[in-house]
């Protein structure tokens, strides 16, 4: 089981309905995952990481139930339920009877959780093993979820959350924005500003953190290979943002034009500076009166619409290459993880961690809510995140230096998340040409997913 490892299953043929189950074994099997025992019955690949008795989490990505322009589309957005199964069943006969197995996620605020569960069959999945004596649970992470209409908020309603609670994690100067120089008015993922500045400023970053995912003795972290229009991609790394339990904490961009210290707008224009007094101003307005907008508010957007564009079409809110903002957010989450438990302590005992990314269908263009479907049919396997997104970015064919949220990955001075270089990563394959060195892999044309729009023409290795 070696960290600087990455494991690349492709499979085109009839990619939609591939064996997502075998190309799992596939993987294993390259990682010489229990390699003594591959070819009788108790094949255990998973033993190597997980014991008998632990507590395993395994997070998708399920941000939403649907494409957010495509009801009915939802396989390019959120992870299979068919390989989620395949994992589960690889972890139950890892804890051979006795441990907890936990799927959790914390969605986008307006998403709706049943409908995912459904769309995937977890339920079906939870009850099959739940038969097997093995301790099962299904968690929705939020606190809160919102109900909107025309992009405002109108209703809002408490969850349960995670049945452990939370716990708040004070990185101080060992955050990524130790070396922010924006001017810190971040903005969040709601209407009340102060409130996601108070975790940002002077010399404190604070994070909350599910205790579910922070004490599990294992993490599966599943994300869906996608493009993201914040962050250029969402992988390994970005997919940990779902086990952060209060959102407003986590600043997604800094309030402004590059001019003014900002990076919400990638120009100084005039149209941008008023758009972002026009947004300020709004959802200052939509705060004072209770953070719940009615028909007033879902008009005055629509106007603001029509005039400056759609953010389906309009760079603004950070959705572009320059956002010096998010990647620090996502980074800090990642040390997090991997440094502290659900007491808010620093671990005593190294996590044991697995990425499984999931690329049967993935995602290209306006991700991470609203991507095209890409018919990659590739599984990735990995037990180091940046090692992961390095590979992934790479196959998608996007240079990983010019990608901040992995290529920083690589230069963390506190709380590092790996002890190698990128010329250390080693791939196996079932495709012969990416196999080898990761430099061998980075002079091999892979696949040209098209980027966000505010990120294209700044990431490709294919210009």
């Amino acid at each position: 089981m070696k960290q600087n490892e990455v494991a690349i299953i492709q499979n085109l043929k009839e990619c939609e309905h591939v064996n997502v189950f075998r190309m799992l074994e596939d993987a294993f099997s390259l990682l010489k995952l229990d390699e003594k025992k591959k070819s009788i019955p108790d094949w255990n690949p998973l033993g190597e990481i997980i014991n008998p008795g632990d507590i395993v989490l395994i997070k998708p990505n399920f941000i939403s139930h649907s494409h957010k322009l495509n009801p009915n589309q939802w396989e390019q957005v959120i992870t299979s339920g068919e390989l989620i199964e395949a994992v589960i069943h690889f972890v139950h006969k890892a804890l051979n009877g006795k441990g907890e197995i936990i799927i959790a996620d914390g969605p986008q605020t307006d998403s709706d959780f049943d409908l995912i569960k459904k769309r995937l069959g977890l339920e079906k999945t939870v009850e099959k093993y739940h038969t097997s004596g093995i301790k099962i649970q299904l968690l929705d992470l939020r606190e809160d979820r919102w109900f909107t209409k025309d992009g405002v908020i109108y209703d809002r309603v408490k969850l349960k959350g995670d049945p452990k609670g939370y716990t708040t994690v004070d990185l101080g100067d060992s955050s990524e924005f130790f070396t922010y120089n924006l001017s810190g008015r971040f903005y969040g993922a709601d209407y009340n500003v102060e409130e996601t500045r108070s975790y940002h400023s002077n010399g404190i970053h604070k994070y909350v953190l599910c205790k579910s995912v922070l004490d599990a003795d294992v993490v599966i972290n599943m994300p869906k290979l996608k493009t993201h229009k914040k962050t250029g991609v969402t992988l390994s790394l970005k997919n940990i943002v779902g086990v952060n339990g209060y959102r407003n904490c986590l600043p997604h961009h800094t309030v402004g034009t590059p001019d003014e210290n900002g990076d919400e707008f990638p120009t100084n224009n005039i149209s941008n500076k008023i758009q972002s007094r026009a947004i300020s101003l709004f959802k200052s307005i939509l705060f004072i009166r209770g953070s719940k907008g009615g028909t007033w508010f879902r008009k005055v957007k629509k106007i603001g619409g029509e005039v400056f564009g759609s953010t389906q079409v309009v760079i603004r809110s950070g959705n572009w290459y320059g956002n010096d903002t998010a990647w620090r957010m996502v980074l800090d989450l990642n040390k997090i993880l991997f440094s502290f438990n659900g007491s808010g302590q620093r671990r005593t005992k190294k996590l044991k961690y697995l990425t499984i990314v999931d690329g049967v269908v993935a995602g290209e263009g306006n991700g991470p809510e609203a991507p095209d479907p890409k018919f990659s049919g590739v599984i990735i396997v990995g037990f180091n995140p940046v090692a992961v997104d390095t590979v992934c970015s790479t196959i998608m064919g996007f240079d990983y230096r010019k990608i901040p949220v992995v290529s920083n990955a690589w230069k963390i001075r506190s709380f590092p998340l790996v002890d190698f270089l990128s010329t250390d990563i080693e791939i196996v394959s079932n495709r012969a040409e990416w196999n080898g060195t990761f430099i061998n892999l980075e002079n091999v044309k892979c696949m040209d997913f098209i980027p966000h729009f505010g990120w294209k023409g700044h990431i490709e290795r294919y210009l």
